[in-house]
């Protein structure tokens, strides 16, 4: 089987999937063959034109799916929707979506900060697991994937609020790979680097590239890639990971 249609006959969720990492993230599943939803969660027309980008690549179909991914009742009712739209069950998720990234020091932070944080890095890929894992037990197949960060190893200073939160993907990814395992569901985590999206407009990546074993930014198609692997039999023994994926730019777990 090709590489074009190793996700054929999957169904994959990403959430934040209309626009920056998610939006590269999207468009591989499809190009492996997946059915992918597109999950956002205020702007329709960004979800509507990735979702047409990835139908016209003429691989795995897509839908746009609205839910906000922090509140339980809306992600009961996204999973729903999602899995009416693909025509079947979910056996891919991808943890992407992401909020504000406010830098503060610890003077200026407050605990709110981190619980901002804490709601999009632990809380909705805990709320969309468990809506998730029934179907995945009974299958005893499924895929989570996490999409963290390299400020994990970096500990950026004055981002403490972001970082905490990425690290507690790391312990929620192995914890979770260890207690899902025996039902044949893999649980990874990949770290991205410097990797410029919508959100770095205007930023000179020149600075961070030079510190790169690599000598470069990455581009979103290696997450995309990553993603696609993980998400295959090609991985299929392959849990409890977490994987970096940023020129080199860090080593180690």
């Amino acid at each position: 089987m090709g590489t074009q249609h190793r996700l054929e006959g999957k169904v994959a969720l990403v959430t934040g999937g209309s626009k920056g990492l998610g939006r590269y993230i999207s468009k591989e599943l499809a190009r492996a063959g997946a059915t992918v939803l597109v999950n956002f969660a205020h702007n329709e027309q960004t979800a509507n034109k990735t979702v047409e980008e990835i139908n016209s690549i003429g691989a795995g179909n897509a839908y746009a799916v609205k839910g906000d991914i922090t509140d339980e009742t809306a992600v009961k009712e996204l999973i729903r929707e999602a899995k009416e739209k693909a025509g079947g069950e979910i056996d891919i998720l991808v943890n992407n979506a992401t909020g504000p990234q406010p830098e503060l020091g610890i003077e200026e932070s407050t605990w709110q900060d981190y619980l901002d944080q804490l709601h999009f890095f632990v809380k909705a890929p805990l709320l969309l697991t468990q809506a998730l894992l029934p179907e995945m037990k009974e299958r005893r197949a499924g895929r989570i994937i996490t999409i963290g960060s390299e400020v994990v190893q970096l500990g950026n200073p004055s981002f403490a609020n972001y970082v905490t939160a990425k690290s507690a993907q790391l312990g929620m990814t192995r914890s979770w790979a260890s207690e899902l395992g025996p039902f044949g569901i893999t649980v990874n985590l990949i770290n991205p680097g410097f990797i410029p999206v919508e959100r770095h407009e205007g930023i000179d990546p020149g600075g961070y590239a030079k510190q790169v074993p690599l000598r470069k930014t990455g581009e979103g198609t290696d997450i995309g890639n990553a993603v696609v692997f993980l998400a295959s039999e090609d991985s299929k023994f392959i849990t409890g990971q977490s994987l970096s994926v940023n020129g080199g730019n860090t080593f180690g777990v």
